[in-house]
């Protein structure tokens, strides 16, 4: 499969006509209609409906052609960018995150770095824990900020912070209406969204781990790949979850929030470099992380402390 039948197969479905097509990609006919022939051949299925007037995607066709413009758009971003980089004298700098940590510190982080070093061009990546460490790697990233506690001999960890966590509610739910710390044993039975589904091992594990160890068994458990998406659920009135403390300003309108009696309820920050990496820069994050936590902006009140001089 390459781009250029991509470029062709997007064209016909929006001109919904090959002659159309043609036109607009400066081309004969009878080479594009070759080539989206060659390409529902490769899948093994029909794209485009050939005996309606004008021409019409097949089921498989309409989900073909989103992923292809997907596809498309990516590949132009990778390019533009690439040039830029190429193009740039300034260093570039990757932090990778989960994307609940964009509710406590990176941002004031990365706003400290930038007034540190302005000539460093510093770009944020949404990546789960496992994602950042094969990404550290491959020096996809220079550094990572996750959740999941495991070890790697190339990585080297160190644990920021424990964030309590909170239980998410729907309005009007029985447990949504008072505003003391919640019992875990009040989850016995309740139903519950945990997240990310994957990849794993992930938060979800954390999550239902800590559950188990406390011999709490909740109702029915569904996975789903973000926190936006387990809050919707959530505010939609079918079920419950457990998050980071400081995520707890999404959705304050539909869903309340009841922060853990047990102070062991907690999830770590950790960060995440290479362990060739340990001295210069990352020695220099750490100082800024320090400085951060002494001024105690009110996301850090939600967690213990852990990061020491090391």
């Amino acid at each position: 499969m390459e781009l250029r039948q991509l470029r062709y197969f997007l064209a016909v479905a929006r001109e919904r006509n090959f002659s159309r097509a043609a036109e607009v990609l400066h081309i004969a006919q009878p080479p594009l209609s070759r080539q989206i022939q060659q390409l529902e051949e490769e899948l093994g299925v029909l794209l485009i409906d050939r005996s309606s007037r004008p021409l019409d995607l097949t089921e498989a066709g309409r989900f073909f052609y989103e992923q292809a413009g997907q596809i498309l758009a990516r590949t132009e971003h990778m390019r533009e960018q690439t040039r830029k980089i190429g193009m740039s004298k300034r260093e570039r700098y990757v932090i990778g995150c989960v994307g609940s940590t964009l509710y406590g510190g990176i941002p004031d982080l990365v706003r400290r770095m930038r007034r540190r070093w302005p000539d460093l061009d510093i770009e944020i990546r949404e990546l789960m824990s496992t994602e950042q460490i094969t990404a550290l790697k491959e020096r996809r990233i220079d550094v990572g900020f996750g959740r999941v506690r495991f070890n790697d001999r190339e990585i080297e960890r160190l644990t920021l912070r424990e964030e309590r966590l909170v239980v998410a509610f729907p309005k009007g739910h029985p447990k949504s209406l008072s505003s003391e710390p919640i019992a875990l044993a009040e989850l016995e039975g309740e139903p519950l969204i945990v997240y990310p589904s994957t990849p794993r091992p992930s938060f979800a594990d954390e999550i239902l781990n800590m559950l188990t160890e406390q011999g709490i068994s909740p109702g029915n458990v569904e996975e789903v790949r973000e926190i936006q998406t387990a809050l919707g659920i959530v505010a939609a009135g079918v079920s419950s979850c457990i998050i980071p403390a400081a995520s707890q300003r999404q959705r304050p309108d539909d869903v309340c929030y009841r922060m853990i009696k047990d102070e062991k309820a907690t999830s770590p920050i950790i960060m995440s470099f290479r362990r060739d990496d340990a001295k210069g820069r990352i020695e220099e994050i750490k100082q800024l992380i320090r400085e951060m936590y002494a001024d105690n902006p009110p996301w850090l009140q939600l967690s213990n402390v852990q990061l020491d001089g090391g």
